[in-house]
């Protein structure tokens, strides 16, 4: 497989630190409010990432960290009145809601910046011993000239960044570049006690700690948002290479934005949405098919149309699966296994080979539906129909596409006892019955078609 290495701007062949075992480590969300479509990319993308690992045959292991203590949950708390641990609590379990009907896997660890706060002072202690960073006034900060490559992630020397940086102004610091890994206590703010003084972690030395003690000092993938490349990866990059003297990813991934009707997501422009708010709307699953019908490095448009878009080709692929699950109910045994199948499946893995080609990914899927398609129309034996439904399942499992079908599911068991019912109807010639239990159907959008095989339905 091959990946697009932010660090070195080019393709290059993965190759794990320990062969068949892949090492991530994502940026999760800072927990004080809903996340919004933003969020979603990254965490849908990079679930696709860890599950075609899988599927490739790689162990892998996953971290994505909470940051539960930030200027964001203060402000948050002060606002309503209650404790930061309490905004925190609040919001990570709104994100698994929301993480759940995306259907995005838990990560191996999800570890919290307040649950790891000795091995940060840890981290920080090592820097300041190596001369890399230094206290001032309760505060310690990182001497980011002293470390001879920053810039080398966003490829820009430090001049450039400086000019073009929101630099945090402070008398304390020794350089306008420098950045805070410990933060000095504010009057009614959360702290803790450190060897510095009372005071809290910066953001930037949480992931490089939570990174090195569930990882190790030097990890495989790295991975999040663009808006990540600065400062918050160039400082990881910083913190933990000064700190442990070796490479601290080997590859960094990093998706593309997300424009809402081809303008960049703003709240001052009105255009933010979060994921709860769409998926009251549309569903859930329509989200995650935007997120990944496009390859992950290029920006993608929201809107309302396209969401429908998305609604209607998901259709298509549950329409399929469905009519392979009747088709299996009244298949004959015996069956050819299909030519066509071992060609899809060797599509779509050259696509997601390909730097995580989901979009390429994804035509393979529907080519694959239409083959299937075809071979329904021809019939087929039983043999044929399970390797069909066997790879169908195991490419959208890939995808975390078509995982409502166990709700489908139910449905089905449901219309199939309604068929059930009125064909017994009309075998006692109650029509009456038969046609008040095809209005019924009607209601509920099945559409029904008496064939030589049998009642077929379909939803209109």
């Amino acid at each position: 497989m091959k990946i697009y290495n932010t660090l070195t701007r080019q393709k290059e062949e993965l190759v794990p630190i320990t062969p068949g075992r892949v090492l991530i480590y994502a940026c999760g969300p800072t927990v004080y409010n809903f996340i919004h479509i933003g969020n979603a990319r990254p965490l849908c993308v990079f679930d696709v990432l860890r599950r075609y690992l899988a599927f490739r045959g790689m162990e892998v292991k996953f971290v994505q960290n909470f940051t539960d203590i930030d200027d964001k949950l203060i402000n948050k708390a002060n606002e309503e009145g209650i404790t930061v641990p309490e905004v925190a609590e609040r919001y990570i379990g709104e994100f698994w809601t929301d993480a759940k009907g995306l259907n995005v896997m838990e990560a191996d660890v999800h570890p919290r910046a307040t649950e790891n706060i000795d091995a940060i002072l840890a981290l920080i202690d090592t820097l300041v011993e190596r001369g890399y960073a230094y206290e001032a006034d309760g505060s310690v900060y990182f001497r980011a000239r002293k470390f001879q490559e920053y810039g080398k992630l966003s490829h820009q020397p430090l001049e450039d960044l400086e000019a073009g940086a929101r630099i945090d102004i402070s008398e304390h610091k020794e350089d306008p570049m420098d950045f805070c890994l410990w933060k000095a206590a504010k009057p009614g703010e959360p702290f803790w006690p450190s060897a510095y003084g009372s005071g809290r972690p910066g953001w930037h030395i949480e992931c490089s700690a939570m990174a090195g003690r569930f990882l190790g000092d030097t990890i495989d993938i790295h991975c999040g948002g663009q808006d990540l490349i600065f400062p918050h990866h160039e400082n990881e990059i910083a913190q933990s290479e000064c700190a442990h003297g070796c490479a601290f990813s080997h590859y960094w991934m990093h998706n593309g934005y997300i424009n809402v009707d081809n303008r960049k997501m703003s709240k001052s422009l009105g255009n933010f949405f979060t994921v709860r708010e769409v998926a009251e709307k549309y569903g859930y699953e329509p989200i995650r098919y935007l997120m990944i019908a496009s390859h992950y490095r290029s920006p993608i448009n929201y809107s309302a149309e396209v969401l429908e878009q998305g609604k209607s080709a998901l259709q298509r692929l549950y329409n399929c699966r469905e009519n392979l699950v009747f088709a299996l109910s009244h298949a004959p045994e015996g069956g050819e296994v299909p030519d066509f199948l071992s060609a899809r499946r060797q599509e779509f893995i050259d696509a997601m080979d390909d730097d995580l080609n989901t979009a390429d990914g994804l035509a393979a899927l529907f080519g694959l539906a239409r083959d299937i398609n075809t071979l329904l129309s021809a019939g087929a034996g039983k043999a044929a129909l399970e390797a069909c439904l066997n790879q169908f399942d195991e490419l959208c499992d890939v995808l975390g596409l078509v995982y409502n079908k166990q709700a489908a599911d139910d449905l089905d068991s449901q219309v199939e006892a309604l068929i059930a019912a009125r064909t017994a109807a009309r075998k006692e010639k109650n029509f009456a019955e038969a046609d008040r239990i095809r209005d019924q159907l009607k209601e509920m959008g099945i559409v029904l078609e008496d064939t030589p095989q049998g009642v077929k339905w379909s939803r209109a």
